[in-house]
């Protein structure tokens, strides 16, 4: 059974809310990066920079995180690499937090370089961790039995949250 739980509406307006909490909490900066974590995160995270393009004066980054989320200790790359966010303020982005696990390794990722500040945004946070991680900005907070499975899908005209 699906069921929809946020419109695409809904959506855009968690993107732009996310995006402006952001900025506020960074309104100093000259830069700012935003680390999307392939998949939905980088897909949020290109959504989340084309707001702050709009609003902040500051230089937007769009950082790739690539991990196996089923096999996170295989390792994480990005794209670009640490020169590109070192001494700087990083928002490890992705789309649902489950358990904290691809969180938890990205911030560790982070970690081994030295950094401004670390934040972390989800649109959906679910309310299950295994692992002491939190989002910083979240779009919405969801408790659901662990039988069920959110989806986000990114559709080009048709953004859409639906719990499966």
């Amino acid at each position: 059974m699906e069921n929809r739980i946020l419109s695409h509406q809904q959506v855009q307006y968690k993107i732009r809310r996310i995006a402006y909490q952001i900025y506020e909490a960074h309104v100093e900066e000259p830069e700012i990066v935003l680390a999307g974590i392939k998949g939905g995160g980088l897909e949020f995270a290109k959504k989340i920079k084309r707001v702050l393009e709009q609003i902040t004066p500051a230089k937007v980054v769009l950082c790739r995180v690539e991990m196996d989320k089923k096999d996170p200790l295989s390792g994480v790359k990005t794209i670009p690499g640490q020169e590109s966010y070192a001494g700087k303020p990083v928002v490890i982005i992705d789309d649902v937090l489950y358990s904290g696990g691809t969180l938890i390794y990205a911030v560790h990722h982070f970690l081994k370089t030295p950094l401004k500040q670390l934040k972390t945004a989800v649109l959906i946070d679910r309310n299950f961790k295994r692992y002491p991680v939190k989002a910083d900005f979240k779009g919405l907070s969801l408790s659901t039995s662990l039988q069920e499975h959110v989806r986000v899908d990114f559709a080009a005209r048709n953004h859409a949250v639906y719990l499966d």
